[in-house]
């Protein structure tokens, strides 16, 4: 069975750095797209940062410069570094990844438990 298992998360002062790792749990062919999300108490889910296979990253722009996303593609794990992390940024941070598990079989979007961010002094 495929799962995603996030790591990192925890309370830190505002400020202050988190590093999240997300790896691939299971036999899977290959991994493409890979991202973080994040939703705090009462919003929706938003998109935090995406890259690619090819390591093109993308980010919101609440987090363009102060957070970076890289990948490892041989240990089908993705980072997701958080520096001057602020109150806001406080939320419950989920992996997102889209893997083929077989040579032959299609794409699949998978998602992590989630692992929360706490942003306070």
């Amino acid at each position: 069975q495929v799962q995603l298992v996030e790591s990192g998360g925890g309370l830190v002062q505002p400020g202050g750095s988190l590093r999240l790792s997300c790896v691939v749990s299971g036999s899977i062919f290959i991994s493409y797209g890979m991202g973080w999300y994040r939703q705090a108490p009462g919003k929706q889910r938003e998109l935090v940062a995406t890259i690619t296979r090819s390591h093109s990253a993308n980010y919101v722009d609440s987090a363009k410069g102060r957070f970076t996303i890289s990948r490892d593609n041989a240990k089908n794990t993705v980072y997701l570094q958080m520096n001057s992390l602020k109150p806001e940024d406080t939320a419950v941070y989920y992996c997102n990844a889209e893997l083929q598990k077989t040579r032959s079989s299609g794409m699949s979007a998978y998602w992590g438990q989630g692992t929360q961010v706490t942003v306070s002094s």
